[in-house]
């Protein structure tokens, strides 16, 4: 089994670990493990850790099915609050951080970009989360939280909110608009999620037309 941190060298380690989710139930999917789907030569998980890691030395995944992903050799755990969705998942990935930030990304992202990435950890200041605003709406699934954020997380699942957005309006929170982010992705790329069939076959065609200088094309998790 290869390492996948071997061979890739992070721009950044000031403290920031990717938290990559990997718990949804792929219904529009039929029940198949989206993140074990293949766009090109590797499964969109594997394409989501090859980004995380040319970005953050740290990375892990949070999965109540860790059969599925050990092949990755990233360090991998369960939901503390089973149920609770994305928030579950994100205040799961900042109790295991050691880094004081967290950098959450979904399983099923096929696209995303270790420059914006980078460029979004520059931007931390001292913000609690640091969220791209792209096409009228926040991004939740791609962006940065501080440890600070636990606590409230905490509160909110045991409330039943299980909503991320209903979070930030207790934070400090930069948005990084539109305009700066077509500078590095003018489609928004970034942010694409492979939830349906129709969005499966839009990543395919998609790099497809980017084959073969993509940006994983070389990606050396293992299979």
């Amino acid at each position: 089994m290869n390492d996948p941190v071997q061979n890739v060298q992070p721009t950044h380690t000031r403290g920031v670990t990717g938290i990559i989710l990997a718990g949804g139930k792929s219904r529009r999917m039929g029940g198949i493990n989206k993140a074990l789907l293949r766009v090109g030569q590797h499964h969109i998980i594997e394409r989501v850790c090859k980004a995380v890691l040319e970005v953050m030395t740290n990375a892990m995944i949070i999965t109540n099915t860790p059969d599925d992903f050990a092949f990755l050799g990233l360090p991998m755990f369960p939901d503390i609050h089973p149920n609770t969705g994305s928030l579950g998942g994100l205040y799961t990935g900042l109790k295991h951080c050691t880094d004081k930030l967290g950098f959450l990304v979904a399983c099923d992202m096929p696209f995303l970009n270790p420059q914006i990435m980078n460029t979004m950890i520059d931007l931390v200041d001292d913000y609690d989360v640091v969220i791209p605003n792209v096409d009228g709406g926040l991004q939740p699934l791609h962006a940065i939280y501080s440890r600070n954020c636990t606590k409230l997380i905490e509160d909110f699942l045991l409330r039943g909110n299980f909503k991320i957005i209903d979070c930030l309006h207790q934070v400090k929170v930069r948005e990084v608009p539109e305009d700066f982010l077509k500078g590095f992705d003018p489609t928004f790329r970034f942010v694409m999620n492979v939830n349906s069939p129709e969005d499966l076959a839009k990543a395919l065609n998609i790099d497809r037309e980017n084959a073969p200088e993509g940006m994983v094309s070389h990606c050396p998790v293992a299979k």
